[in-house]
């Protein structure tokens, strides 16, 4: 009788040993209301840096305590701050977005911190790239951008602390989706994709240079695909070209004040000194009609 008590016993007992097993792992595998909340804070921080720095970037205003020239003028305006025609730092806002809905939402919650692993891994090497880029290409730094680089690698580190659910397999799955997409921008910003987003051709950009530095204009409007055309034929050098937004209403809106001074009447227009050119040109046009050396 001893015997049958034991083995009734035993089954109640393995029971409760595999229940507590289980509210183990669901403990360990949610991320705790107060790590929750420095995430939910450090993405919060995370949205108002990255949306000045979008506005900034968009309206060309300098940020505040950098002067012009300064290392973040510079890194504002190198070809790595924006990517597919937006500035890099809307798409950190959407990062850090993502990232505070997912810790509210999941706060204290299952597998929780799964989510915020794969996006705040993604956003830490993307950071860290554009770091790295900034300190070895550029040779100049942004306080802005070392600082939402902090943000980033601190929420990584939160999360990967709390060791979400398959948190090994996860990690490893983060590590190589963020290295794709960090492969993925560095092959973008060589010019393999897109050769307006690689390095500048040296002539282009000298001849760029010369157009600015003698006084020619090129006028033009936004939704003028001519004027688009003209500006990717100086490919990743358009930036230098000294632009003159005539229509910045809209298609069919008053000329803007510069253009009716010059009288614009179609577009794209190039006036170089005494010369007006109308029509899409080739650089090697501009170059002689602006004096330039134009090697073939």
């Amino acid at each position: 009788m001893a015997k049958e008590r034991k083995q009734k016993k035993a089954p109640n007992q393995g029971g409760i040993q595999d229940s507590l097993k289980t509210s183990s792992s669901l403990s360990e595998s949610r991320i705790p209301p107060r790590f929750s909340l420095i995430i939910l804070l450090l993405a919060g921080v995370g949205l108002c840096l990255t949306a000045y720095l979008t506005y900034t970037a968009s309206f060309e205003v300098h940020p505040a305590f950098c002067s012009e020239g300064s290392g973040c003028d510079i890194v504002q305006s190198s070809r790595w701050a924006t990517f597919l025609g937006m500035p890099m730092a809307l798409w950190g806002f959407f990062t850090y977005v993502l990232i505070a809905g997912l810790a509210w939402s999941g706060r204290g919650q299952s597998g929780s911190g799964t989510g915020i692993l794969f996006v705040s891994l993604a956003g830490f090497a993307v950071s860290a790239y554009l770091t790295i880029i900034s300190v070895v290409e550029i040779e100049a730094t942004c306080p802005y951008c070392l600082t939402s680089f902090a943000i980033i690698t601190s929420i990584a580190i939160l999360t990967v602390i709390q060791r979400p659910p398959d948190w090994s397999k996860s990690l490893k799955e983060a590590a190589v989706i963020s290295l794709v997409i960090v492969g993925g921008l560095h092959l973008h910003y060589s010019g393999v994709f897109d050769a307006a987003a690689g390095p500048e051709d040296p002539q282009l950009q000298a001849l760029a240079t010369h157009l600015s530095d003698t006084g020619a204009k090129f006028y033009g409007a936004y939704w003028c695909p001519r004027c688009q055309e003209q500006k990717a034929q100086f490919l990743s050098s358009a930036k230098r070209l000294p632009y003159v937004e005539c229509s910045s209403g809209g298609r069919g809106s008053a000329l803007t004040p510069a253009c009716v001074k010059a009288d614009i009447k179609s577009y794209p227009t190039w006036i170089l000194g005494e010369r007006r050119l109308t029509g899409l040109k080739t650089p090697q046009e501009l170059a002689r009609a602006s004096g330039f050396d134009w090697k073939d």
